[in-house]
């Protein structure tokens, strides 16, 4: 298993990857165990009841302005209520979010140390690898690794380099 070291907040950062794969991994590390607390509790009680709001995009250009305004007011909901949804009729094609994955799949097989020139030192960065968002706040890691990347497509530069291609 692969540590790598955060320079910037004094811990030892394990990619949740490489902690998957560990083949000598015997017990949770305390740096990924959390505690639920009571609201986390109350929303897992009603998980089978929930659905993660869907927001028809092509809505959103509707030539029809009360559809519009439902689909709009039902956008602030998922954001207010939920802080995220999912996206359906976005005019993405098939094509490239299969290439985007594969960019992804790309990175996230490169070896730790190839990751880790991307970890970032500030949230604002505009690529930034990692486990957590603020490891210096945070008290535990969440079960995942992450590639954040600000795509403006007029700054080629803020695309990581590796892998190529992508």
């Amino acid at each position: 298993m692969c540590i790598v070291y955060h320079q910037s907040h004094n811990k030892n950062m394990i990619s949740t990857k490489s902690l998957a794969e560990s083949s000598n991994l015997t017990s949770i590390p305390p740096t990924h165990i959390t505690i639920p607390n009571n609201d986390q509790l109350a929303v897992l009680e009603h998980s089978q009841e929930l659905q993660i709001p869907i927001i028809d995009f092509s809505l959103l250009i509707s030539s029809d302005p009360d559809q519009r305004s439902k689909t709009i007011a039902e956008l602030g909901k998922a954001c207010q209520d939920w802080g995220f949804f999912m996206v359906i009729n976005h005019g993405v094609t098939e094509k490239l979010m299969s290439e985007v994955i594969e960019g992804c799949r790309g990175f996230f097989d490169l070896s730790e140390e190839e990751k880790v020139e991307f970890k970032g030192e500030h949230v604002l960065d505009p690529i930034r690898y990692g486990t957590s968002f603020n490891a210096l706040v945070e008290k535990a890691f969440y079960w995942r690794d992450y590639l954040k990347v600000l795509v403006q497509f007029h700054h080629s530069h803020h695309f990581p380099h590796k892998p190529s291609g992508f």
